[in-house]
């Protein structure tokens, strides 16, 4: 969208999106999408403690691609999954599959072994069903269900 003086007006979509996009040192460490897989909305993932994930695995009614290492299982959604979610701690929800910590010659991190793949072409964990298991799980109240203050 232009104005008048021909200047470029950006929504906040596309500044958010120029926010998220800015690089960090390092390389960063993206969970792939599997091959023969697509992701046509694109891909976030969100984590939770190794502890969890055998409990948030069975609860959930379709799973898309999960990664696991020692300290992390991973499940990746859509990308936006997380407009107008807060995600329960310790939940992580990573913009782009991005894992946090670089990854370099020296010995950093890899990335987590992918311990289960959907049939089909789509990767996606469906997020409402996961963030509902998480909630209940951490015993947080979902962003929806909690009292508005003025």
């Amino acid at each position: 969208m232009t104005a008048l003086s021909g200047t470029r007006v950006l929504s906040l979509d596309s500044l958010v999106r120029i926010q998220r996009g800015r690089s960090t040192p390092g390389t960063p460490r993206r969970l792939p999408v599997p091959e023969g897989m697509t992701a046509p909305m694109g891909c976030d993932a969100v984590a939770a403690p190794a502890r969890l994930g055998p409990l948030v695995l069975p609860r959930l009614p379709r799973v898309g691609c999960v990664y696991a290492d020692d300290a992390h299982w991973w499940w990746l959604v859509p990308s936006d999954s997380d407009y107008a979610l807060e995600w329960p701690a310790p939940a992580h929800y990573a913009t782009g599959a991005v894992l946090p910590g670089p990854s370099d010659a020296s010995g950093a991190p890899g990335l987590p072994g992918l311990i289960h793949r959907p049939d089909g072409t789509l990767p996606y964990t469906p997020p409402i069903p996961l963030y509902l298991t998480l909630c209940r799980l951490t015993g947080t109240t979902p962003t929806w269900s909690r009292p508005v203050t003025a």
